[in-house]
């Protein structure tokens, strides 16, 4: 099992602890990450775009002009696509991007990114991370002394409405909980702060 270092608010030692390792030391399946964050990113897409094809476009009721004698190329219709105006070919509409990946490979991947965390030493666990009042100085200064990065994610095990508000200006620093948590987000934030309670959460749930 790997050991890693529990910290203070203030950034002081408070032990160690042991993380497990078919959770946090698996052989990194870099397939499945992929999949997942594909899965992920298609899944945020709204999807609302919308053009008119030639037959949603109001006018082309008459010939733009006379078959013959013109010298220009017969044209049926100034909806055309190939008029100013006109409709549009293969208009895109809207539509769902959505679709669903095994949960075996979801867990498989979310088991990566955290290994991938702890190997390359961008986990920081904190002891207990509790404000007073939602502050945003208070968090930059935990920030600060805990030396995490300027994108950091910040798990914990429940909803922390103190830790939520105190983080949601500052930029590049995320929050989310045990529940919610995602491959893409622990992967596109390069400090990953974790409390203890969220590690034995974490563990307790996908061992």
């Amino acid at each position: 099992m790997a050991k890693v270092k529990v910290l203070k608010m203030d950034g002081a030692s408070a032990g160690e602890i042991e993380l497990k390792d078919e959770i946090f030391g698996i052989k990194i399946n870099e397939y499945a990450v992929y999949e997942t964050i594909k899965n992920y990113l298609a899944n945020q897409r709204q999807g609302t775009q919308s053009a008119k094809t030639r037959s949603e476009v109001r006018g082309g009721g008459a010939k733009p002009f006379r078959q013959k004698g013109t010298g220009r190329a017969r044209q049926g219709s100034s909806v055309a696509p190939n008029h100013v105006g006109g409709g549009i070919v293969f208009a895109p509409k809207p539509r769902d991007y959505s679709y669903t990946i095994p949960k075996k490979v979801k867990r498989l991947a979310l088991k990566s990114a955290l290994t991938s965390k702890v190997a390359d030493g961008e986990i920081i666990v904190i002891d207990k991370l509790q404000f007073d009042a939602p502050k945003t100085k208070d968090m930059v200064t935990f920030l600060g002394k805990v030396n995490a990065e300027k994108k950091s994610l910040i798990v914990t095990a429940d909803k922390e409405d103190t830790v939520i508000k105190s983080a949601a200006n500052i930029p590049g620093v995320g929050t989310t909980q045990v529940g919610t948590l995602n491959v893409y987000d622990i992967l596109n934030h390069t400090s990953f702060i974790v409390t203890k309670d969220a590690i034995s959460k974490i563990e307790e749930v996908y061992s």
